[in-house]
């Protein structure tokens, strides 16, 4: 506990892609491993710094926020999903408190998931199919059961 943050301290990394940054297959070799001293501590970047996702290569961009974590299709549809139940009042918002429904928003998110699956009709497995199909289904009569809610009240 006696340590002192300033003093570096080394991270010993362990390159296991199976692709080189060129997007070639790496050759069957043992691991390769390297040793970084973390960043001096700094301030927050400024504007000027950051980085521009349009005008920067793709070997210039940050690594994913969870890179043992690939971003899949199904990862996609289960984060618009739970957008839309967000924006339906259907689940508790980050203290528990409850969402008074945002139904021109929760339109739009359902119209989202509309467009995605018109755009990847034919591209998909059958899995994926299958499950932006029950998504859509679901949402979209969870949808108009809140509507008759809504018009029943007011």
């Amino acid at each position: 506990m006696a340590e002192d943050k300033n003093e570096s301290s080394e991270f010993k990394v362990v390159d296991r892609r199976s692709f080189t940054t060129e997007g070639s297959p790496r050759a069957e070799e043992a691991p390769r491993t390297v040793k970084v001293e973390p960043p001096a501590p700094t301030r927050a970047p400024e504007r000027s710094s950051i980085i521009d996702p349009y005008a920067a290569e793709a070997s210039e961009l940050p690594e994913a926020e969870h890179p043992g974590e690939p971003s899949r299709f199904e990862t996609l549809i289960s984060y618009l999903s739970t957008t839309t139940m967000f924006q339906l009042g259907l689940l508790a918002g980050p203290g528990g408190e409850r969402i008074p429904p945002d139904m021109p928003n929760a339109q739009r998110t359902i119209d989202l998931l509309d467009v995605l699956q018109e755009k990847t009709k034919g591209n998909l497995t059958s899995n994926e199919s299958r499950l932006l199909d029950d998504v859509l289904y679901e949402l979209r009569m969870t949808f108009v059961e809140l509507q008759k809610r809504q018009a029943r009240k007011g």
